[in-house]
């Protein structure tokens, strides 16, 4: 009777503790599966540097009453733009045909049919000018030889991975003193960055637009074409693990 006692009352024990032991074991894969503490944050690096290049649209627009003339003038023309670019020092290789367009033009008398004036020539070309104390006297250059149109400006970098790293670092710099901050305003220590991430980069500035070549040409000097400062900027974001 003892003996059949004391198994009962161990076996009660056993039903008693097997629970606990369970709880203990879920609680402890629960702070197992539980991630680490951690920041995200983004911070942004600028460079600000001068250009060291330009890039001008430029072209002749021509017209006359069959399309064979209005080519012909136009080719004229276009040839005497581009010897001129030679003679500014711009190589062949900065010089590119970015357009070529041929339409006919219509007058629209009122309560008439439309009626065939003639035909419009354009040729367009993108150059790249190396030397900008020269942009100026390359502007004007091209308009004496018979340039019409100049559709836009624009600077850039030849080379922008210098101001590109120096604004990475700009950013690592200032990722790093937030990441710093948020970890002793919370009473945290940092322990390391888990993961860096990175935006933007340099993108050319867009072009500064002119109406037409005509209304650029004016005595005293070359034309006056201020290049300014550009922004390089560099966003990154990062992922840095704690400890409490």
């Amino acid at each position: 009777m003892k003996a059949l006692l004391r198994a009962s009352a161990l076996a009660l024990t056993l039903a008693v503790a097997a629970p606990a032991v369970a709880q203990a074991q879920s609680m402890s894969d629960h702070h197992a599966q539980m991630p680490s503490p951690s920041f995200t944050l983004s911070a942004t690096g600028e460079v600000r540097v001068a250009p060291d290049m330009a890039t001008i649209t430029t072209g002749v627009q021509t017209e006359a009453a069959s399309a064979q003339d209005a080519m012909a003038q136009n080719r004229a023309r276009m040839n005497q733009v581009i010897a001129a670019l030679r003679r500014q020092g711009i190589e062949e290789r900065h010089i590119q045909t970015s357009g070529l367009n041929l339409n006919a033009v219509y007058d629209y008398p009122q309560n008439e049919q439309p009626r065939l004036r003639g035909y419009q020539a354009s040729n367009q070309v993108t150059i790249q000018v190396r030397d900008l104390d020269n942009l100026g006297q390359a502007i004007d250059a091209v308009v004496a030889a018979g340039a019409n149109q100049i559709n836009g400006v624009s600077f850039g970098l030849v080379d922008p991975r210098a101001a590109e790293d120096q604004a990475r670092r700009l950013a690592v710099q200032s990722l790093q003193s937030k990441a710093q901050l948020y970890a002793e305003a919370t009473g945290m220590r940092l322990i390391g960055l888990r993961t860096l991430s990175e935006g933007g980069g340099y993108a050319p500035q867009p072009p500064v637009m002119y109406a037409r070549a005509e209304a650029m040409m004016a005595d005293g000097g070359a034309t006056p074409v201020q290049g300014g400062e550009l922004v390089v900027r560099i966003d990154i974001s990062g992922v840095y693990d704690l400890s409490r």
